[in-house]
């Protein structure tokens, strides 16, 4: 019998807490409809019924401040998104077995956003979709099976995929040729690097030939590593020297979440053979993609098809083409670095917090004790007193200690401020 699953130290436990007799009901149909798999978010689990810009509304009445949500990437219910998808609903969605103008015109948009080394988009439906496509195309261009990840990764929910994504818990097996190292919170790049240089000579050892370093571009499941640019650079020089590739995992960071640019792998002065995104591509809609240097796909393309049922459907195309109107009209990027910036500023100068870690608007904050250790069970009760005050995020690190802020790219200074009044009231409950 396998343990049970502690990796979500805030997560509703059944019979733990009153709920009002409408949420019970509704998580007693839940359970019964929908099996014993699924989890819910927070001691007393929200009840959603809509969404606007940065904020979420709950059946009661109460209005919560997303700090959380980087699926509605540009804000919840975009009216430019919104009235994308449902133009393009009326008038067509098909796949791209058809010649549409639709995904073409997406890809060449997008591929402006890469350096000039990345030349080919491949649509799937989500990032964990995505991250399989990109190990399937690592596998057969190295002929390579060993894959480096880091500790408390998470890369998806695809059999293959949930086995490189250690951060689901031990309950999910993992791929057998995976080799976990430690990530690179302090921005120490030798560092990681002999790490990396450690895990492939172990592979050596045991005749296994490496095929990619697969990463989260800010380790967001970690507890977000924003070092100085370029510290990233020594070890993928070390798997590029193997013949490895380095797959970027943008699904988290990307979009202009850190601020500096589209991509958060810039921070890093490499260029990945493979960039993977999706949740913030659609804003809600299920839509994502893999980005790649030609010669990645040259001899699998020859031999191989690819094709996706809803992977660029002209929906999807419209949706993310909305986004990126959006991100580009409303100055998002800039945006995220400058409300990111303050408030890693109000947090650093925030007593008693630990280590704050901050790239634009993803940032995570190290929740500690009198001593300074970490303390996990502190953070969670900080994740449920700000639920209960209108605030809405969620931890990160193996051990659940450091609270993940992630807001929407529309979150601005005004909110900023709610949120640290918020914050404030709930440590002293801590």
């Amino acid at each position: 019998m396998r343990a049970p699953d502690n990796t979500m130290l805030n997560a509703f436990v059944p019979g733990a807490v009153d709920l009002p007799a409408a949420d019970q009901q509704l998580i007693d149909r839940r359970a019964k409809a929908m099996g014993p798999a699924y989890r819910l978010f927070y001691e007393k689990p929200l009840n959603l019924v809509r969404g606007e810009d940065v904020w979420l509304y709950g059946a009661d009445g109460t209005k919560y401040l997303d700090v959380y949500n980087n699926v509605a990437s540009v804000g919840h219910s975009h009216p430019h998104v919104v009235r994308a998808i449902s133009n393009q609903a009326a008038t067509l969605c098909t796949h791209t077995r058809y010649l549409t103008t639709e995904p073409v015109a997406f890809a060449e948009r997008l591929l402006v956003s890469f350096p000039e080394e990345i030349g080919h988009v491949m649509f799937t439906n989500s990032g964990s979709e995505a991250n399989d496509l990109a190990l399937r195309l690592a596998f057969d261009v190295t002929g390579g099976s060993g894959v480096i990840i880091t500790n408390n990764a998470y890369h998806g929910t695809t059999h293959l995929i949930a086995g490189l994504s250690p951060s689901l818990g031990p309950g999910v097996l993992p791929y057998q040729n995976t080799w976990l190292v430690a990530p690179p919170l302090d921005a120490d790049g030798q560092a990681f690097a002999q790490r990396v240089s450690a895990a492939l000579e172990d592979m050596r050892a045991k005749g296994i030939k490496p095929a990619a370093l697969l990463i989260d571009s800010i380790f967001t499941s970690d507890g977000v590593a924003a070092g100085p640019k370029g510290f990233l650079a020594p070890a993928a020089a070390l798997m590029k020297k193997e013949g490895a590739l380095i797959i970027a995992d943008e699904v988290q960071p990307g979009f202009g979440r850190t601020g500096d640019s589209m991509w958060c792998f810039t921070r890093h002065a490499i260029v990945p053979d493979m960039v993977t995104m999706g949740k913030p591509m659609g804003n809600g809609y299920p839509v994502a993609a893999l980005a790649l240097r030609p010669e990645v796909i040259a001899d699998f393309g020859a031999k191989s098809r690819y094709f996706n049922t809803f992977g660029g459907n002209t929906i999807a195309m419209a949706a993310a083409n909305a986004v990126l109107d959006v991100i580009e009209n409303q100055d998002l990027i800039v945006n995220a670095k400058k409300v990111g910036d303050a408030m890693a500023q109000a947090l650093r100068q925030t007593a008693g917090l630990g280590e704050v870690r901050a790239a634009g608007l993803m940032l995570a904050v190290d929740i500690i004790d009198a001593n300074g250790s970490p303390d996990p069970i502190a953070a969670s009760r900080l994740v449920n007193q700000l639920a209960q005050k209108g605030v809405l995020i969620s931890t990160s690190r193996k051990d659940g200690s450091a609270l993940k802020i992630r807001p929407p790219l529309t979150f601005s200074l005004k909110h900023l401020d709610f949120f640290m009044e918020k914050l404030l009231q709930a440590i002293k409950y801590k």
